[in-house]
């Protein structure tokens, strides 16, 4: 389990059994990266994307900001209050399509089997490489170079036989890294990890496997299929699969998402209108970042809430033309609220999601649902 940029040979000596090659590329601090690159006075600086006021969020940080504590969706007092040096700047997400578009490029030099999960990461399969080199290793190797002489930017990379396993490879050597897991290693490379590190375990989900007795991905490996189910449901099966270094889903070059959105679980329930509305600001920010990553258009917007007895309810608004501005999708979820205030009782959950939404073109697809924890 070295690290992959040593390793330029026949890694996928198990592509005689049906193995794929799969790439996992993500740029490193994209966003925060790009405004470093453009801003001279800002390089080696801590530096968070997003809003600096009292109700402002954290787009994404710089590895400088990040080594305070600094993370993505972290109010910006609280940013602030952890790095009194932080430097906030405004997004520009024009300027980040760009470069992603960039990026891409470079991908489908490559192989036309790109599955892009935002701006900044996307999987490649590259089984049959258009240039016949052969070695994945050896074309994440090149992707990266390609990308630092085209746009001045880092991206860190995870070459390995499925997408599961790829994902967690390209975080493994951050920032500017590249990591190889070979056919054979899997399982035994997923027996290390904490169980956080798993696609699809939240904070939430952690702090239940814990009190069950699961905090790597060994002792999840250690349960049956029976036991899993009990007690995780549907997810059991990915559970199962992923704690053994098994995934079959294949490199999808398109495929159509059907929604994008968040929600944040309060540490305390929350009744008042002022509280609420302060709440709403933050979500927005927060999803709309989410929705430009995405490259998301859609007509439908839905106000989510969990009152503190855990029953939901949801408002939605559906519109004549895709949502393509912040203040349009921003006045709908504000005005979503206003119609449910006063509240009958305190609530511990709210989260806005878009949906119905349309392909920005054939070339460029969107991924699957996304709907993620504000936490």
């Amino acid at each position: 389990m070295s690290d992959g940029e040593k390793r330029t040979g026949d890694e996928e000596a198990g592509e005689a059994d049906g193995l794929r090659k799969i790439i996992h590329v993500d740029m490193d601090a994209f966003f925060a990266s790009v405004e470093q690159r453009d801003n001279p006075e800002l390089r080696g600086k801590p530096v968070a994307v997003g809003g600096s006021s009292g109700r402002g969020v954290v787009a994404a940080a710089s590895y400088e900001a990040r080594k305070f504590g600094v993370r993505s969706a972290m109010p910006s007092v609280t940013a602030k209050r952890k790095c009194p040096e932080l430097i906030f700047v405004k997004s520009r997400f024009d300027a980040y399509r760009e470069v992603s578009q960039q990026i891409r490029a470079i991908f489908r030099h490559h192989t036309d089997l790109v599955e892009p999960l935002s701006l900044d990461e996307a999987y490649l399969d590259v089984t049959e490489d258009k240039l016949g080199i052969g070695s994945a290793t050896r074309i994440a190797e090149l992707i990266r170079q390609e990308i630092r002489a085209k746009t001045r930017l880092t991206a860190s990379a995870g070459v390995s036989y499925n997408k599961f396993l790829a994902k967690i490879a390209s975080d493994q050597n951050k920032p500017d890294g590249l990591c190889v897991i070979r056919p054979g290693e899997g399982a035994e490379f997923v027996s290390t990890l904490p169980i956080r590190r798993f696609h699809g375990v939240g904070p939430k989900g952690a702090e239940k496997m814990a009190r069950l007795g699961i905090e790597t991905g060994g002792d999840l490996a250690a349960k049956d299929i029976e036991w899993l189910r009990a007690h995780f449901g549907s997810f059991a099966d990915y559970l199962y699969r992923a704690a053994r270094g098994i995934d079959l889903r294949p490199v999808r070059s398109s495929r159509t998402r059907k929604s994008v959105g968040g929600e944040r679980t309060f540490s305390r329930d929350l009744s008042s209108g002022g509280e609420l509305r302060e709440t709403m600001e933050d979500i927005i920010d927060i999803v709309w970042g989410y929705i430009e990553r995405a490259e998301a258009k859609g007509r439908t917007v839905t106000l989510k809430m969990k009152y503190n007895d855990f029953t939901s309810f949801s408002r939605a608004k559906t519109v004549d033309t895709p949502i393509t501005d912040r203040e349009t999708f921003a006045n709908i979820g504000r005005a979503l609220l206003e119609e449910v205030l006063p509240l009958p009782m305190p609530i511990r959950l709210m989260g806005l999601t878009l949906s119905k939404l349309e392909r920005k073109d054939a070339d460029e697809p969107p991924r699957p649902d996304a709907q993620l924890s504000l936490l």
